[in-house]
């Protein structure tokens, strides 16, 4: 059986680029996963240097994705790489994808994971199609204490659920920082680069996504009202949405990028009949349950009493804080030991089956335009059609 590390390709995340870097990271952090080749800008000359100033090789340093794919797929088996990792702005994700799965390679992509439906749903078919593996970066997901939350949400602790409120707040957008060289505000607010919604695509979907990971449920129905704050701006920049879940239960979603002075501010909070609990972003290593006839509990990350999913997706003792990076990392790891079982014909267990994919990409993308939809029309509720 052949031991070796997963090989990586990556197209975008040169050197000017966020993600780029913080995929690199996650990837590397648990030595399953080699870096072997980029296409790293769409600018030429950006993307030899931002290669040579990774170290990659010469000939493995691409001009374009194109390129890179039709190169890989050439070279031997025991040297191509076996997935691609695109960190593209939207508009970029879908064509390198398809040419990825239609040339064998599996795919990470980020989130939403196309510009349209449409387009998402031709990812869907094409992974249908070849058996090949697409996870999707929906980073908050790989938390242990999101994890631990999901477990004793399924574990029926909080009994049925009844009640979800989740808010996604940042401030950077506040002015308009995309007229004055911002480049990752000028894409995310351009709808021919980022698609039909600003905020609620970039992180409303973060929300949605996490409310129904921890939950089980599934959105059905949406009433959105989503807004241009900031004067000048092509595309929303806040939003508020009502939502009814397929259990029955009613849930808010606020997604704001005008939020002065908010970070990253990300929460949820869950209601059953017998208790809620709570979870913060940017106090990721707590989770909060409160109890309908008892004192409310602190779990904190890294300890015994925790669930066997959480314990998977924690690293360090308890007190040694883990955060952004190591929940990034829990999804490639997650998706790299799912590639590797698969290779060796053996079927992955459920906690490395644990990372987002393509169907929820495609939930992801329908839960954008269907926002758009209700937000544009007078139409109290809104159906969420996929």
């Amino acid at each position: 059986m052949e031991h070796r590390k997963i090989r990586m390709g990556m197209i975008g995340g040169g050197k000017d680029a966020f993600i780029g870097a913080v995929h690199r990271i996650a990837a590397n952090m648990d030595g399953k996963i080699e870096f072997c080749c980029g296409a790293l800008s769409v600018h030429p000359e950006v993307a030899r240097e931002s290669g040579r100033m990774l170290f990659l090789p010469e000939d493995r340093i691409y001009e374009n994705y194109e390129e890179m794919i039709a190169q890989e797929s050439k070279l031997p088996a025991d040297q191509r790489i076996d997935f691609i990792s695109i960190v593209t702005p939207n508009f970029a994700h879908f064509a390198p994808a398809m040419l990825a799965l239609e040339h064998g390679f599996h795919v990470v992509i980020e989130k939403p994971i196309a510009l349209s439906l449409d387009e998402a749903k031709q990812l869907q078919a094409k992974v249908e199609e070849t058996g090949l593996t697409l996870c999707l970066t929906h980073t908050y997901s790989g938390y242990p204490m999101v994890k631990q939350a999901r477990q004793m949400v399924s574990d029926g602790d909080l009994g049925k659920i009844r009640k979800i409120m989740v808010e996604y707040p940042q401030g950077w957008l506040s002015t308009l920082t995309e007229k004055e060289g911002n480049s990752g505000a000028a894409w995310r607010t351009d709808p021919k680069k980022s698609g039909k919604s600003g905020a609620m695509g970039d992180i409303g979907t973060h929300a949605a996504q996490l409310a129904e990971y921890i939950s089980g449920l599934k959105i059905t129905k949406l009433c959105a009202d989503l807004n241009i704050v900031v004067e000048g701006r092509g595309l929303d920049d806040d939003g508020n949405i009502l939502l009814k879940f397929d259990n029955g239960a009613n849930g808010i979603l606020v997604a704001s990028q005008i939020a002065a002075g908010e970070e990253n501010a990300l929460k949820i909070k869950i209601y059953g009949e017998k208790g809620g609990m709570e979870w913060s972003q940017m106090e990721p290593n707590t989770l909060v349950v409160k109890w309908l006839n008892q004192p409310a509990q602190v779990y904190r990350a890294g300890q015994p009493y925790l669930s066997d999913i959480a314990k998977h997706n924690t690293r360090v003792p308890a007190g040694h804080p883990e955060g952004y990076l190591e929940a990034f990392a829990n999804i490639y790891r997650n998706f790299a030991a799912t590639i590797l079982a698969k290779k060796h014909g053996i079927n992955p267990s459920p906690e490395i089956l644990d990372f987002p994919t393509v169907a929820d990409g495609v939930r992801g993308m329908a839960f954008i335009e269907n926002a758009v939809a209700s937000s544009q029309s007078d139409q109290k509720w809104f159906d969420f059609n996929i």
